[in-house]
């Protein structure tokens, strides 16, 4: 199903442990006319409903667009010279010619269809989904929300918000200004959150994708 949205954006979501039914309600609730998947292992033994081609299959059921772009956007880089003492290095991974492909891709994707980004986590501030790519995707002048498990759809900025307080930075600091502190809270947040290479199955607060 094609869309032309009017304010074109981009949305992200995580499947978490959801049911498909439940899946399929925030998708649509959230007005969602495709989902473009950054999990870099499109694949789960624990919720099958999302693997890759069931996934596929599901979406188109329900009158959805899908493509994967874990490839190019997933959060487990290969490359040594991506990761930071062990830890996926996500500003170095930003620079990568395949990733802003694939950034590209979203954006004009986006002028026809209304995509949700989707990987594991149901916190966005968990996943490389926001704290990677819906970062570059606003440094784009893209606007980016989240859908929330609850199906509240949360702003970035709102996000971002979040991510400062969580970090302990949310008061002003006559030595940093707002956007040092804000991107100093991106840097502590992925190093907890990002895909380490000492734990192929997990990151330190999920999966990352």
């Amino acid at each position: 199903m094609d869309s032309t949205p009017s304010d074109p954006r981009v949305l992200t979501i995580g499947h978490s442990t959801h049911s498909w039914e439940r899946f399929e309600r925030l998708l649509l609730g959230a007005g969602v006319t495709a989902v473009a998947d950054v999990r870099t292992s499109p694949w789960s033994r624990h919720t099958p409903q999302f693997n890759r081609d069931a996934l596929a299959e599901r979406l188109k059921g329900a009158g959805l667009a899908y493509v994967y772009l874990g490839d190019a956007l997933g959060g487990r880089p290969t490359g040594a010279h991506l990761f930071d003492d062990g830890v996926a290095d996500y500003e170095a991974m930003a620079a990568e010619p395949a990733f802003k492909a694939g950034l590209e891709r979203v954006r004009k994707g986006a002028e026809r269809h209304v995509v949700a980004l989707m990987c594991a986590e149901q916190e966005p501030l968990d996943c490389h989904r926001c704290l990677l790519v819906s970062r570059q995707l606003k440094a784009m002048g893209l606007a980016v929300s989240h859908v929330l498990p609850d199906g509240q759809v949360e702003p970035h900025a709102a996000t971002e918000r979040r991510l400062l307080v969580c970090e302990g930075l949310e008061h002003d600091d006559f030595l940093e200004g707002p956007e040092e502190r804000l991107a100093r809270a991106y840097r502590q947040r992925a190093r907890k959150a990002a895909y380490a290479e000492d734990q192929p199955e997990t990151a330190v607060l999920g999966a990352a994708g």
